[in-house]
């Protein structure tokens, strides 16, 4: 089946839409005439977004706030008033964290597990009986900080293996529902990413890594994203070398924490 067949007309929401992955997301999926709704809290930034995309009428901009889980119920009422279904999930919000465990305040670690994991599990409640009426899917971004911990993220990386076992055990339960779940796990994608995380103090980190800037091209990322969506892949790692770290962790572990922790962690 084409790209273009398994895609047109499906239902997509997708959070963190405004920026990244999620935006280049928006992109490539409106061109295949997938009819999307746009969720971050910039609504400035989804109403220009939804002005360059593919078949504008058929997108739904609609602000949410992961942090505000009270919230999901009404705004599913309004998607579900704009579409009658749901048949695809993409839950791409999050905060990413650059500093320490031992300097990052307690506001800072409760606010990543609120966006990352807390927020996004509700929302994906809120939407389980649409997505069980339609047997549709889940994509869950999350991250190579999943599979193992490093530098400056621990509660990013914390939240990341807590969607894991969430997800994981998820797609087990729903599937003799005919949904179905993939959990990605991007390594180095050159998005605002590190530009938009939180420092210890709360404060916005306000710098682009160079990791991120040597990353993965995010429309590739994507490319990748959508091929694992049509096969519905229960994993899929995307990134470049970078990537091998999680084989080398499961079979060299000595050798992988050698390595590991010489590595930049900006």
């Amino acid at each position: 089946m084409s790209k273009e067949a398994y895609f047109k007309d499906k239902v997509v929401w997708i959070t963190g839409a405004s920026s990244g992955i999620g935006k280049e997301l928006c992109i490539q999926l409106s061109k295949l005439g997938s009819k999307l709704i746009l969720s971050s809290r910039n609504e400035q930034a989804l109403v220009e977004l939804s002005k360059e995309l593919s078949f504008t009428e058929n997108h739904l901009v609609l602000p949410l706030d992961l942090s505000e889980s009270s919230s999901f119920d009404h705004i599913l009422d309004l998607a579900l008033s704009k579409f009658d279904r749901i048949d695809l999930l993409i839950q791409n919000g999050g905060i990413s964290q650059r500093g320490t465990a031992f300097d990052s305040s307690e506001d800072v670690v409760r606010k990543i597990m609120e966006v990352n994991f807390f927020g996004n599990v509700m929302l994906t409640k809120s939407v389980l009986p649409s997505l069980r009426k339609s047997k549709g899917q889940i994509l869950v971004i999350s991250s190579i900080a999943g599979k193992f911990g490093f530098f400056l993220r621990s509660s990013y990386s914390a939240s990341k293996h807590a969607l894991h076992g969430y997800y994981e055990s998820l797609a087990l339960e729903e599937e003799e529902n005919g949904l179905s779940v993939t959990i990605a796990c991007p390594g180095k994608i050159n998005t605002p990413i590190s530009t938009n995380a939180i420092a210890a103090d709360g404060q916005k980190h306000g710098e682009m890594d160079h990791n991120q800037k040597t990353g993965m091209p995010v429309d590739e990322c994507v490319s990748q994203l959508i091929k694992a969506l049509m096969s519905k892949k229960r994993e899929v790692l995307i990134g470049n070398k970078e990537i091998k770290a999680v084989t080398l962790r499961r079979f060299f572990p000595a050798l992988f924490w050698k390595i590991i922790k010489k590595q930049s962690a900006t």
